[in-house]
């Protein structure tokens, strides 16, 4: 068996360079998601944009744009049914997501759009483009760049909003600063690993580096490193095994996620015994 046959074919070596043009800025942004708690806004936004994509398609608009819209306002209904009712976050998240993935169920269906809806909920790493490729560059660098700039105004923000407000910040700001981040990433990620899997590329890593390491800077590393390796690994492998790239990498990260969590479960126990036995 030749190792090196998936670099020799374009789409693999395109397959590979989004991977790596994506895994950064996922790999961030799952970081904040984690700390802050906000794992089911990060489903929540990656279901909602369905419908942006149907009205983009059948309105001749450019898909980017109707997903990010979409995905901004399921973000802001959020917000605002949160604050206007007693009602938690989580269960108007949970309404206002189902409702737009249902609502762009409907209209997939209702609309001839002439979109494979497989690409759309799963993604099409091996048939993305030059274009789709630099599309995606450009988000990853404006993310990529805002989350390392003010890294520590949003671990504020996850850790105490209360301090950050005594500390002067801008809560509002940061607040739908990190949304839009959120809904931008889901966008570039759109064409490679779909609607679905996103969700995976935006915890997992940040979930494995929580449990590995103490610091929140080293989490950041730790999170960057495992998605980029995951994703190489899951794109190569799935070469050989013939599988889909996306859910192959998706899997993988499951089983680290899970190495992880087995294994910080023995430390604790470990720990647990040495103050006992000190006691």
């Amino acid at each position: 068996m030749d190792l090196t046959m998936p670099f020799q074919f374009p789409f693999m070596q395109n397959a590979f360079l989004i991977c790596l043009v994506i895994s950064v800025p996922t790999a961030l942004l799952s970081c904040f998601l984690v700390m802050k708690g906000w794992a089911l806004m990060g489903d929540a936004v990656s279901h909602a944009v369905l419908p942006g994509i149907v009205i983009a398609y059948v309105t001749g608009i450019p898909i980017l744009i109707g997903a990010f819209v979409a995905g901004m306002l399921c973000s802001t209904l959020t917000g605002f049914f949160a604050s206007n009712s007693r009602l938690k976050q989580d269960t108007v998240m949970g309404v206002v997501f189902s409702g737009m993935f249902a609502a762009g169920i409907v209209l997939y269906v209702a609309l001839d759009t002439y979109a494979h809806l497989d690409h759309i909920l799963f993604g099409n790493m091996l048939g993305v483009d030059k274009g789709e490729i630099i599309t995606a560059s450009i988000v990853s660098l404006v993310v990529t760049t805002g989350l390392i700039l003010f890294w520590k105004d949003y671990l504020l923000l996850a850790f105490d909003e209360i301090q950050a407000r005594v500390s002067g910040l801008n809560i509002k700001l940061l607040h739908y600063s990190l949304l839009t981040f959120l809904s931008l990433t889901i966008v570039a990620t759109l064409n490679a690993v779909g609607l679905i899997l996103a969700i995976g590329l935006l915890i997992a890593p940040g979930a494995i580096a929580f449990l590995t390491v103490r610091e929140f800077s080293n989490m950041l590393w730790v999170a960057t490193l495992v998605n980029l390796l995951t994703m190489f690994a899951g794109v190569y492998l799935s070469f050989h095994i013939d599988s889909a790239p996306a859910p192959s990498i998706v899997l993988l990260q499951s089983v680290i996620f899970v190495c992880a969590l087995i294994r910080r479960i023995h430390k604790t126990k470990a720990a647990s015994q040495r103050m006992v036995h000190a006691g």
